[in-house]
């Protein structure tokens, strides 16, 4: 595979021009900004917190108090009068210098995608909080018992009792039909508000207002479905041989719950080693904060305010939140001393030191990631080291002799992990794009031709049901999973220019990134300081020297 050339991706980068001239439109667009930033700062401050404490504790009256907010917000980029302001500044092609240009095109999108009448945006936000609400609060149950997914994930990665595996599975999908109709009702309304402001569906308006090409998108996903086929199913009929002699039965009698994870979005630790054995004796929160203090990217402080363990009523996943773009940064997690844990807490604390080390001099616009799938860049860059010898050596004290047996199997855990992501994210990108396009046709059977030609995993038995609603980005983050998929391709390409270009090594054999200060000053000053000062290519191609490409991952995983 190394041999097949790969078009890095086609995008105009505009030329940055920081010049020192004035004249109209730009004086009027900086006092424009200057008012809105007083008007939209305090309120998304206050809509962050009120969001944190809602996803900890559950409780109504916050989601409540999120919706009100939430709509707040929107109320002020649904102006139309302060859109045809925005969007005439932005027609005239006056505004020259790029801090300005950069916000006013942060401005017009945001402004754009709001445009819609004052009821229908209050039945969309009232809609999103009300299924964000159920989402959050649901438990599913075994034997009317209620689970957490926490004990859910438990029972996928340990238990052989085929029976069990089976109810654990369905309990986690069981969110799916306790909010599909309203979930559904949530894409319609987007549906709606997207035809308003001149695009076909909400999908199309997701991509062009977040600067990508949805034609290119077709493409890189069509390209890495072709370049993984064949090595997804060696790797899977190997992984099947595994499991069905783990559970006595045949290989073809798989089914979903037989994988280690619900939407069998990760690999099962099932090989010659479990690296779950390696972690448990750990604490994976002082891992990962001593870690990125070695780095030069210390998270001490993030992790203070974080809330790390699981509990009642608190939202069932993780994510990472810059609540005021200032400094106070977070993350919720629900731990446990597993590799999938280190994973996640590396990843959420890639994100967070994205939002903590942006360049606060730059305007309150700018103070963010140059778009969602480079901050997804960086959680991943960090996450893929809870797979990676060299790193496990380091950090869990591991012996040369440990060290060189788990480096084939850990190896092999990361290339089929990336080559599985690049299925299971086709999966989430084709089926969202259909959903959007037709939300009244057949979804529940749709999602299982779209996992059978792609994960090669078998539908259950019996009718099918909305399982596939159980997957939060259709509620929290809707059109947003390409990006993670774009966000490994980056990866992949910082990975392979810190290496050769940073480190000036041959090769990445042994790099394991512990205490090279060198990353952390790379990556503040060539990615996490801009912020959104550049268009995203163009940050990529300063940082990197070149566009964005698939050519890296394809390298560095698809054998």
């Amino acid at each position: 595979m190394k041999n097949i050339l790969i078009a890095a991706l086609m995008f105009t980068i505009p030329p940055i021009l920081f010049g020192c001239g004035h004249n109209t439109k730009e004086n009027q667009l900086k006092k424009f900004i200057t008012a809105h930033v007083r008007k939209v700062e305090p309120i998304t401050t206050q809509a962050n917190l009120v969001y944190w404490d809602a996803s900890i504790t559950g409780k109504p009256e916050d989601y409540d108090k999120l919706g009100r907010l939430q709509l707040g917000i929107s109320r002020i980029y649904n102006n139309p009068e302060e859109y045809a302001l925005i969007k005439g500044i932005k027609e005239s092609g006056q505004v020259r210098d790029a801090r300005l240009s950069r916000q006013l095109d942060k401005l017009y999108y945001a402004y754009l995608r709001n445009q819609i009448g004052p009821e229908l945006l209050e039945k969309l936000v009232d809609a999103d909080t009300k299924v964000q609400e159920k989402y959050n609060t649901f438990r599913g149950t075994i034997d009317g018992k209620k689970v957490t997914m926490s004990d859910i994930y438990t029972i996928m990665t340990t238990e052989t009792d085929c029976r069990k595996r089976e109810s654990a599975w369905r309990a986690s999908k069981q969110v799916g039909d306790a909010i599909v109709k309203d979930l559904i009702r949530l894409v319609k309304l987007r549906n709606q508000a997207a035809r308003k402001v001149g695009f076909d569906n909400y999908h199309t308006m997701s991509i062009v207002t977040g600067e990508q090409d949805l034609q290119e998108l077709d493409r890189i996903f069509d390209e890495l479905c072709n370049l993984t086929d064949k090595p997804f199913a060696r790797m899977k009929k190997e992984l099947d041989r595994v499991l069905a002699e783990s559970y006595g039965i045949a290989s073809e009698d798989l089914m979903p719950w037989h994988y280690h994870d619900p939407f069998f979005q990760r690999t099962p630790l099932v090989y010659e080693l479990d690296l779950d054995l390696y972690y448990k004796k750990h604490d994976v929160k002082e891992l990962a904060e001593e870690f990125y203090a070695g780095v030069g990217l210390p998270v001490n402080d993030i992790l203070a305010r974080s809330d790390l363990y699981d509990r009642p009523g608190k939202y069932p996943h993780a994510f990472s939140e810059d609540v005021d773009r200032s400094g106070d940064v977070r993350i919720l997690c629900n731990l446990q001393n597993t590799e999938r844990w280190a994973e996640t807490i590396l990843h959420e604390l890639g994100h967070a030191i994205y939002s903590k080390y942006h360049d606060r001099k730059e305007p309150w616009l700018l103070r963010e990631p140059a778009h969602s799938f480079t901050t997804e860049a960086i959680a991943m860059f960090f996450g893929r080291l809870s797979r990676n010898a060299a790193w496990m050596q380091e950090m869990l004290g591991l012996s040369e002799k440990e060290r060189t047996e788990i480096e084939e199997v850990s190896k092999k855990y990361l290339e089929f992990q990336q080559v599985l992501f690049a299925r299971w994210a086709t999966v989430m990108y084709n089926f969202e794009k259909q959903l959007y396009a037709n939300p009244d046709q057949d979804l529940n059977n749709l999602w299982w031709d779209l996992v059978e030609k792609y994960q090669f995993v078998k539908r259950p038995p019996g009718p099918v049901d909305a399982g596939w609603a159980s997957k939060l980005h259709f509620t929290t983050a809707p059109c947003y999973y390409h990006n993670y998929m774009m966000g490994e391709l980056l990866a992949s390409q910082l990975h392979n220019h810190i290496v050769h270009k940073v480190f000036k090594l041959g090769s990445d054999q042994d790099v394991s990134y512990v205490g090279q200060r060198k990353l952390g000053d790379y990556l503040r000053a060539n990615v996490l300081g801009p912020g959104a000062l550049y268009h995203w290519n163009d940050m990529i191609e300063r940082a990197t020297g070149q566009p964005l490409t698939p050519k890296y991952f394809v390298e560095q995983f698809v054998k």
